[in-house]
């Protein structure tokens, strides 16, 4: 079942990304503010166990929907993102961001608080996170208003992303309706989905969930990281319940799935060399598959060029994200396995 199929080649790689970059792409999704703490650890805290970390710098990026937003805005893509961000530092913080890199925003309400995930680091490890964020009903996307700002929106885009990180932006009556919306103007809608969405929406055009995420959509109990991932079941399963029309399962080391049709699987490795964090790796896979479908190219090369640009972005260190010309170099260093 693993992919026997030829890799684009460099010319077809450079077609295919000055392509992309005459799309447009709609986001909606819960948007969120990653804020890192890098510093080092050379002691042990003598009031607990724990390290003392002497921190040396900030840094701020997009996460979440906005991870998704900036990655396609790297590849040039047009952007536009709707999602609830707070009255606050954070959410300022944030819209300096995505105005920096050219995203633009659809206006709705403000939620509560920006949703925030603050990450200490030292020596480029991961100590701990924290985590600030208000109940999921304050980043709901549902709404009349917000609705025809998010419909006027879509007039001039290609597609259309749901990224739901289980925050409480994407509900199923909400996918309905953004369903509904994109059937009439004949674009794609792509979810990289979490199983808090406990009702199957049928009928999506691309679904991108995660090792972990697909076993749970597929009803099938969680699996060691190492153990053998049942490919077939998992794609009929998921296709039973949610009826997708293209389906790809991202496998982290091993890969990804690319199910174009019923009994239609085939696996293609990883096109990774250096693995540094794996945060954000889902958002640029859904990101750069999106903008090459709405391009017009096929789901399989369109993978090919999502696990190019996770090969990418993995080597970095944070949420982070891939350019053409970083896309290009790793095709040309990197041959396919």
């Amino acid at each position: 079942m693993t992919g026997s199929g030829l890799e684009p080649d460099l010319r077809a790689y450079g077609e295919l990304l000055a392509a992309i970059a005459g799309t447009r792409v709609l986001v909606a999704g819960d948007v969120m503010l990653d804020h890192y703490i890098w510093g080092d650890s050379l002691r042990i805290s003598p009031e607990a166990p724990v390290p003392v970390v002497e921190v040396e710098r900030d840094t701020f990026a997009g996460g979440g929907a906005a991870n998704v937003s900036l990655n396609l805005a790297a590849l040039g893509v047009g952007t536009l993102l709707c999602g609830r961000t707070g009255a606050d530092e954070a959410g300022e913080r944030l819209g300096e961001i995505l105005r920096a890199e050219g995203v633009g925003r659809v206006p709705g309400p403000a939620a509560p608080q920006t949703l925030e995930k603050t990450r200490v680091m030292a020596r480029n490890q991961q100590l701990c996170r924290i985590d600030r964020e208000a109940p999921r009903e304050g980043y709901a996307l549902g709404g009349v208003g917000l609705e025809d700002d998010l419909a006027t929106a879509m007039e001039d885009c290609q597609a259309v992303i749901a990224s739901d990180y289980g925050k409480g932006a994407i509900a199923p009556a909400w996918l309905e309706w953004a369903r509904g919306e994109v059937g009439r103007r004949g674009i794609p809608l792509a979810l990289d989905p979490k199983p808090a969405l406990s009702d199957p929406v049928p009928g999506l055009d691309l679904l991108t969930p995660n090792r972990t995420e697909a076993l749970r959509l597929a009803g099938l109990p969680e699996r060691p990281e190492r153990g053998a991932f049942p490919v077939a079941e998992v794609c009929r399963r998921i296709r039973q319940r949610w009826q997708p029309r293209f389906l790809v399962v991202t496998l982290g080391p091993e890969g990804m799935v690319v199910s174009v049709g019923p009994g239609e699987e085939e696996v293609i490795p990883t096109y990774a060399r250096s693995v540094f964090d794996v945060s954000g790796a889902g958002d640029t896979v859904v990101a750069a598959l999106t903008a090459a479908l709405a391009a017009g190219t096929d789901l399989r090369t369109a993978a090919c060029l999502a696990n190019r640009a996770a090969g990418v972005v993995v080597g970095k260190v944070g949420t982070a994200t891939a350019t053409p010309g970083e896309i290009l170099a790793h095709r040309e260093r990197h041959p396919a396995p």
